[in-house]
């Protein structure tokens, strides 16, 4: 597979979701292993990362995930993303995990974890539109 997800990002992605600093680890046949790394400008009161942060990262992991699942980028669009936080993140990086659970002509279907150091920090499930 030919699939350069750093490409992917620059070429598909928001300057503001570049500034997130992802940094692709693995992206295989729907499957993305993400890092989100720790910034101050990403905390909120109080010090912890913001959820908005980690949902954008998941977000964005998905659409890299299905990209290696169709062995490129193809235009798709966020239908549902729904994420729990189970517990705050403050000065570490975040392992962004996805893996499609279905694959079908027009609709994706994913799981995302999120973690640090193997624990659990929040968790997301997305459903996406393929429109290409």
């Amino acid at each position: 597979m030919t699939l350069k997800p750093d490409e992917i990002l620059r070429a598909n992605f928001a300057p503001w979701v570049l500034d997130l600093g992802l940094v692709p680890e693995e992206v295989g046949d729907g499957t993305a292993v993400l890092r989100l790394p720790w910034s101050d400008r990403l905390a909120r009161e109080g010090g912890a990362l913001s959820g908005q942060a980690l949902m954008a990262a998941a977000d964005t992991a998905v659409v890299l995930a299905v990209s290696g699942a169709k062995g490129g980028f193809v235009p798709m669009t966020t239908v549902q993303l729904s994420t729990s936080f189970q517990r705050p993140v403050v000065g570490r990086d975040v392992r962004i995990e996805v893996e499609v659970s279905k694959l079908g002509r027009t609709l994706a279907f994913a799981e995302i974890d999120m973690t640090v150091d193997s624990a659990t920090v929040a968790h997301a499930s997305a459903v996406y539109a393929i429109i290409g």
